[in-house]
């Protein structure tokens, strides 16, 4: 009797005794919140990256909010985004009092379009927010030469993207900011977590007071200084602090991140090879000069040769036990939005590009043996309805 198929999730994470043994290394030590860990961390990942600073702090979206703080965004400013992405990326500008405009996607990477962001620009505009979205790297060139053009503020949404390579160099240190998230679903986890990176000394500072209520205790940062136990609230900050217990198992997985990322390339590759021949699929494009970390996966559907539409294919995968995804709803087409006054019609190709994708399973943690079922599968359930 054939052994009953695993259901087999979009993402998942990848956690080992080594990971185990660095969190219950410091369950037993002294500091359980913030404490030698978190800087230890913090050295890794700006090392990692090349970044010359790196903040740890609580959550991808946390970190979004802090670069958006220091970056000084405020009231009235608009900032330029891609709403093929998750919402914290223009919810952080709604934080600041701030306006997400959202500029459409290229139809070939489904990243931000240069010439889109080039077209929103106003006397408004602060800064601008590129997506890395399934860790592919935007056209950063471009993206930065419009930020000096128009004196803006470039904070990169990384999420995607840790160990994701541009012409060169990793992603990380292209713009002013860059921000990650270690949810389990991402390339290495803390549980929950984030960081931003940056190479500008007082956007560190900045970062740094913003995690800790806008405190400090630093001595040559303090206005006043009444005593070894004083110190000062300096801007309305959040407890968006990292612990240690966090930390330590992100300085672990970190190690491992080039072993993740080549088993997530290895697999990706596998699915490319099986579906660029199919005619009823657009495989992902890869723009040249980048190396993707290949957070996800995303087939695109070309419904006029089908005889159903996504949501069909979708069931019957999930159905097969294939964790299949979508990655994204528009951000303007959610009902906050809506509310703030965004319409469909913003961005065409952002908004086609949504109603024919589906994301595939990609993890490390996947074995062969379930790369070649979801392509099986994917291939059967295709085949059912081709016109």
């Amino acid at each position: 009797m054939d052994k009953e198929q695993k259901f087999i999730p979009y993402g998942r994470q990848w956690i080992d005794e080594d990971d185990i043994n660095a969190v219950v290394e410091v369950l037993r030590g002294d500091y359980l919140t913030t404490g030698p860990k978190i800087k230890e961390f913090e050295e890794n990942l700006a090392k990692y990256t090349g970044a010359k600073y790196a903040v740890a702090i609580s959550n991808g979206t946390a970190a979004l909010h802090a670069a958006c703080f220091a970056a000084g965004i405020k009231e009235g400013d608009e900032v330029i985004t891609t709403p093929i992405t998750f919402a914290a990326s223009a919810n952080c500008l709604l934080y600041m009092g701030a306006k997400p405009v959202f500029a459409d996607i290229d139809p070939d990477t489904y990243n931000i379009d240069p010439k889109e962001i080039r077209a929103k620009i106003t006397e408004k505009t602060k800064a601008i927010i590129p997506v890395h979205f399934t860790g592919q790297p935007c056209d950063m060139d471009e993206i930065l030469r419009i930020a000096k053009e128009y004196n803006l503020l470039v904070i990169e949404d990384g999420a995607h993207a840790i160990g994701a390579e541009y012409k060169g160099r990793k992603i990380g240190i292209l713009g002013d900011m860059t921000t990650f998230s270690f949810h389990p679903v991402k390339h290495i986890t803390t549980g929950e977590g984030g960081a931003i990176t940056t190479n500008s000394e007082e956007l560190y500072k900045k970062l740094t007071l913003f995690r800790t209520h806008g405190i400090t205790r630093e001595k040559e940062e303090l206005l006043e200084n009444h005593g070894s136990w004083y110190y000062e609230q300096q801007y309305l900050g959040y407890n968006y602090r990292m612990t240690d217990i966090q930390a330590a198992l992100g300085i672990s997985q970190l190690k491992k991140s080039d072993r993740f990322l080549q088993l997530r390339r290895d697999y990706a590759k596998l699915y490319t090879e099986a579906f660029e021949s199919i005619n009823e699929l657009v495989v992902p494009y890869q723009l040249d000069g980048t190396n993707s970390s290949w957070h996800l996966y995303i087939l695109k559907l070309k419904p006029e040769r089908l005889d159903c539409d996504r949501k069909k294919i979708f069931e019957e995968l999930q159905a097969r036990k294939i964790g299949v995804n979508v990655h994204y709803i528009p951000v303007y087409y959610h009902p906050f939005y809506k509310k703030l006054g965004y319409i469909k019609g913003l961005c065409p190709q952002a908004e086609d590009f949504y109603e024919r994708i589906i994301t595939l399973p990609l993890f490390p943690k996947m074995e062969r043996e379930d790369v070649r079922y979801v392509i099986s599968n994917v291939k059967d359930v295709l085949q059912k309805h081709i016109i």
